[in-house]
């Protein structure tokens, strides 16, 4: 997929990731990869920058724990980061419906 693409809609996709059960960042980017049906491939460079942002502005909280006996970062969303996801549906829901309106192929007179 056009990485491209994916700009603007980072914050929505690891939120909504995060949204059941807190993960550390290795594990976000294979549940990326595996709800998109291996659509998405975002690297770590995309991913950990983000996750910190989101961090700062109070969506994640985040903690060390030990994953498979090895020590990892792992994020949780905060209430703010709930609000925030539904934030980002009702977006999603908006642009969708007024892109598809645009690209949609139309009857023709």
């Amino acid at each position: 997929m056009n990485t491209d693409a994916l700009r603007g809609h980072m914050d929505a996709l690891l939120l909504s990731v995060l949204e059941h059960q807190p993960l550390h960042g290795y594990a976000i980017i294979e549940a990326l990869q595996e709800r998109s049906g291996g659509a998405l491939a975002v690297p770590t460079g995309t991913v950990y920058p983000a996750l910190r942002r989101l961090e700062r502005i109070g969506h994640l909280t985040s903690e060390w724990a030990t994953v498979g006996g090895r020590k990892r970062r792992t994020y949780r969303l905060t209430a703010s980061g709930h609000r925030a996801l539904e934030g980002e549906r009702s977006d999603w829901r908006e642009f969708s419906s007024v892109i598809g309106s645009v690209i949609a192929p139309r009857a023709t007179p």
